[in-house]
C-alpha cells in the first residue's frame, strides 16, 4: 500500500499535482464500475425488448433531479433539459413577482444530458449545467421488480468535473431502490455517498464529503397523464453546508415527452449539487424539466 503523502511536508505536490491525482482516481473509479456493470448476458431468443414496454407508474428515467430505476433499451437514447430560475420566489414584493413573471425574467441554472443504453439494464449519460459542471454517470440495474420481488434495485456511479471537467472532480456512488405500482404511482430510495463534495479548496476541519439519502415519489392523477412528484435528500453525515434538497412538482405525459413544472430550493441538478443542497433557508425557485426518450 503506498505511503500517504502530506502536501504540507512536500511543497513540489502541489495542488495541481492533487487535482491531477484525484481526477485520475475518479475516472478509474468511473470505468471500473462501468466496466462491471456491462458485463454481457448471454444471447436469449428474438423477443420483443419488454424494457421497451414503459410502465406509467414510471414514466421518466429522473424524478426532478434524482434518478429512477425506469430502465433504458439497449442502443436507444434519452434526452432531458433542466432549467431553474435564479430569481428567489420570495424576493422582492409580490409585485415585483408578477413584473419578473413569477421569475422568469431572470437569470437560470441550464441543464442538457444525454442518455444512452449501453446493454439491457446498463445506460451511462453525460449531463452539462451552464455554470460549466459535466457529470458522468453510469446506472445498472441489479434487481428488476417482479411478482415475489417487491423492490427494484439499481446501482449507480457519477463523476462531476467543474470547469468542462478540467478541475475539482467529485464521485457518487450509490443505489436506487424502488417500487412502482403498476400504472399509478412509484416510491423511490436513493442511498448515496459523495467523496470531494465540496467546491474549490477543501477547508482545514471541515468534511469534503456527504452520505446523502434521497426520497421521492411520483403519483399519477387517476387515469390521466397528469402527475405530482416530490424528492428530498436529506444528508445524513458529512457536509452540512445550506440546507438539504427539496423539490415539489407537477407534470404532464404527452407521447415519448414529458413537462415538469417545478419548485425547489435548490438551483442544482446533479447528484454532487443535490448533495450540497440549496444555499438559504427560505430561498425557493421555480424552474422546469422537459425529457424526451427516443423509443
Amino acid at each position: 500500500m503506498g505511503a500517504i503523502i502530506d502536501p504540507a511536508a512536500n511543497p513540489e505536490y502541489n495542488v495541481s499535482t492533487l487535482e491531477v491525482c484525484m481526477f485520475r482516481r475518479s475516472v478509474a473509479c468511473f470505468v471500473l464500475l462501468a466496466a462491471l456493470l456491462a458485463t454481457p448476458r448471454p444471447a436469449g431468443a428474438q423477443t420483443p425488448d419488454p424494457d421497451r414496454a414503459v410502465d406509467p407508474g414510471q414514466p421518466d428515467f429522473t424524478l426532478s433531479a434524482l434518478p429512477t430505476t425506469m430502465r433504458l433499451p439497449k442502443g436507444a437514447f434519452g434526452f432531458r433539459l433542466t432549467h431553474r430560475f435564479a430569481r428567489p420566489v420570495d424576493e422582492g414584493t409580490v409585485g415585483d413577482f408578477f413584473r419578473d413573471l413569477f421569475g422568469f425574467d431572470s437569470a437560470a441554472r441550464i441543464g442538457l444530458e444525454l442518455r444512452y443504453g449501453v446493454l439491457p439494464g446498463t445506460q451511462v449519460a453525460i449531463f452539462r449545467t451552464n455554470d460549466r459542471a459535466i457529470q458522468l454517470s453510469a446506472q445498472h440495474s441489479v434487481l428488476q421488480q417482479a411478482p415475489g420481488r417487491w423492490i427494484g434495485l439499481d446501482a449507480f456511479v457519477t463523476v462531476d468535473g467543474a470547469d468542462n471537467f478540467t478541475e475539482d472532480y467529485a464521485t457518487s456512488l450509490g443505489a436506487i431502490v424502488s417500487h412502482v405500482f403498476a400504472k399509478k404511482a412509484a416510491i423511490y430510495a436513493h442511498p448515496y455517498y459523495v467523496w470531494n463534495v465540496a467546491t474549490g479548496p477543501a477547508v482545514e476541519g471541515e468534511p469534503d464529503w456527504s452520505m446523502t439519502l434521497g426520497l421521492g415519489i411520483r403519483y399519477r392523477l387517476g387515469e390521466s397523464k397528469v402527475y405530482l412528484v416530490a424528492e428530498a435528500a436529506p444528508q445524513l453525515g458529512g457536509l452540512k453546508d445550506g440546507v438539504d434538497h427539496v423539490t415539489f412538482g407537477v407534470e404532464r405525459r404527452a407521447g415519448a415527452h414529458m413537462f415538469q413544472f417545478t419548485v425547489s430550493n435548490n438551483l442544482g441538478t446533479s447528484m454532487r449539487q443535490v448533495a450540497r443542497g440549496g444555499v438559504n433557508s427560505g430561498d425557493w425557485y421555480v424552474g422546469f424539466n422537459l425529457t424526451r426518450r427516443f423509443f
